[in-house]
């Protein structure tokens, strides 16, 4: 009974996450209008945080609470399911065409910062007594990389060219309304997401790895998913390859790097060298096969989806 209870409360935990990460992020793009900054801006910050927007809050209160390989698996499973699994599916339903300056500048922004991110979790590589952490200044280190990145988005858009103004789905006061309560709501949901999770790894004898990196993760990450494979359909490629870009780096530097800023060092006997390697490949994958022919073709979907199958095999062995 308890088991039943507790995933019942997880799954409307989550359905709670997903939507008003919808809300939020629909909200967000109307103030963002209403208040005349720039559509590109919009679309690589405020649709990247308002995915993340679960994850987020659920790092806050599992690192909070002690749950600190929720934390890891928050973070090191959305990686890997955005890239290999909804970049993979995305690819097989319509090949993705990749921009020149995609290729050029903002992936190989993303290989190296999920490289540094690899480094500086990868403890044990340089010292072998030494135990996977990541410490306060390693947290900020990953705040100053992100600051590059909005640094770098600020260039774009300068750059671009006006676009025509869109229309606002909400008023000016509605969407403040909304970005509030609809970020009050996901912290909320976390807290049940988070609880029942704890909860029901323990009653059914498993690890908190297994269940963040199944349920949870694939979970929260239902919104790119939906997001990305639309995009792709309609033949928005800069929409879907910009929005798991933005994500992922939003991801290892905010999601992880803030709360661990905040609460200080967190370690994790449960996370080794092959998940962060795969969390490395994964953005290695995506640029080289970005890169070649400038199109994700369905065939290499299909290889990105195979390569996560592979893992998510390996952490269920292990």
């Amino acid at each position: 009974m308890m088991m039943l209870t507790c995933l019942t409360l997880l799954i409307i935990g989550l359905i709670i996450l997903i939507f008003f990460s919808d809300v939020f992020v629909d909200a967000a793009s109307s103030l963002s209008i209403k208040l005349k900054v720039p559509k590109m801006l919009v679309a690589l910050t405020i649709a990247s945080f308002g995915t993340c927007a679960p994850e987020l809050a659920i790092s806050f209160n599992s690192i909070r609470t002690g749950n600190v390989d929720m934390t890891l698996a928050n973070v090191i499973g959305s990686s890997i399911v955005n890239i290999l699994l909804i970049v993979g599916i995305a690819a097989m339903v319509k090949p993705i065409k990749v921009k020149t300056r995609t290729i050029k500048k903002e992936l190989p922004i993303l290989v190296f910062i999920t490289f540094a991110f690899f480094i500086l979790l990868s403890d044990s590589v340089f010292k072998k007594t030494a135990i996977n952490n990541l410490t306060r200044p390693e947290a900020i280190v990953l705040l100053a990389w992100f600051t590059f990145f909005i640094y770098y988005i600020i260039t774009v858009v300068r750059k671009a060219k006006s676009e025509e103004e869109d229309t606002p789905k909400f008023t000016l006061k509605e969407s403040i309304i909304l970005i509030a309560s609809s970020l009050v709501a996901i912290v909320i949901a976390s807290d049940i997401v988070v609880d029942n999770a704890v909860l029901l790894a323990e009653t059914l004898g498993i690890s908190q790895k297994i269940i963040s990196m199944t349920i949870i993760v694939i979970g929260t990450s239902l919104p790119e998913l939906i997001m990305t494979v639309a995009s792709a359909r309609r033949g928005e490629f800069d929409m879907a390859v910009g929005n798991i870009i933005g994500t992922n780096i939003f991801n290892i530097c905010i999601v992880l790097g803030l709360p661990v800023s905040i609460y200080g060092t967190i370690t994790s006997p449960s996370f080794n060298l092959v998940d962060t390697s795969v969390v490395l490949l994964a953005a290695v994958i995506f640029y080289i096969f970005g890169r070649s022919d400038k199109e994700l073709s369905r065939r290499e979907g299909f290889l990105m989806v195979m390569v996560f199958l592979m893992y998510y095999l390996y952490i269920m062995l292990n």
